[in-house]
């Protein structure tokens, strides 16, 4: 099913390269969504999590090498190994301050996911070639490196990890960040306590770090949050106003 899904996605991007730039279209995506081996909890985020969007503003394309930040529990870790194919290359990393999410991953992966490897380095030291990526994408994680998690020293020196995030990116290569958005100027704090971080953070650190600030989307953009509760709030959960932000590096 893998094989079939991501020779599918990589035909697509294949054909939209041949007459221009590759459209932005929900639907290129909808089969990975589709695919009988997704877990059914993932499946019951898609409404809220608007996949396909995200994916297209994302233009993932087969052959590439993705890194994707702090992968979670990995409910996007399926849908990009799926859409970079067998060509391409997933690189699937969770922090060794959020070990809790190995077991999952590690399960995902095994036996299922043939083109992603799982990576247990650290945000500021990557340990990856530098200019050997695509993308990098960091989903619903930028505020994290404002939070400090229990027996953890935390996640070091955030102008590091934005460093090395431009450094694993060849040359044209992107970096798609969203997060929960935090009031506009609201302190870096907010990424430790509710979880959130103003939008204009993330812009001037990517900025700060040499990559080129290109596009936005508010597809999960929630006017009616007032940006006050925690992204775990029942009443919120699934529904925070979200950015999502794409930088470039210089060719």
């Amino acid at each position: 099913m893998l094989r079939t899904l991501a020779a599918s996605a990589l035909i697509l991007g294949l054909a939209a390269c041949a007459t221009g730039p590759a459209p932005r279209v929900a639907t290129d995506y909808q089969p990975l969504l589709d695919a009988s081996t997704r877990p059914a909890a993932d499946k019951a985020d898609d409404a809220a999590r608007k996949p396909t969007e995200i994916l297209a503003f994302m233009n993932i394309k087969g052959g590439e090498t993705v890194l994707e930040l702090e992968a979670g529990r990995g409910y996007f870790s399926e849908l990009l190994a799926g859409a970079v194919g067998l060509n391409g290359k997933l690189i699937v990393q969770n922090p060794p301050e959020f070990p809790q999410y190995y077991a999952a991953e590690e399960a995902r992966i095994n036996g299922r996911l043939p083109n992603a490897t799982l990576s247990k380095a650290r945000f500021v030291d990557l340990g990856l070639a530098t200019g050997s990526v695509d993308k990098v994408v960091w989903i619903l994680g930028p505020h994290e490196l404002y939070y400090v998690p229990k027996d953890t020293k935390g996640f070091g020196e955030p102008a590091k990890a934005y460093s090395e995030i431009a450094r694993v990116l060849k040359p044209g290569g992107e970096f798609i960040a969203m997060d929960h958005a935090a009031a506009a100027g609201a302190p870096t704090t907010t990424g430790g306590t509710v979880h959130r971080i103003d939008p204009a953070v993330v812009k001037d650190m990517a900025t700060k770090a040499g990559l080129k600030f290109v596009d936005e989307s508010k597809i999960l953009a929630n006017p009616q949050d007032d940006h006050t509760k925690g992204v775990f709030d029942s009443t919120l959960r699934r529904h925070t106003d979200q950015f999502l932000y794409r930088f470039v590096k210089a060719k």
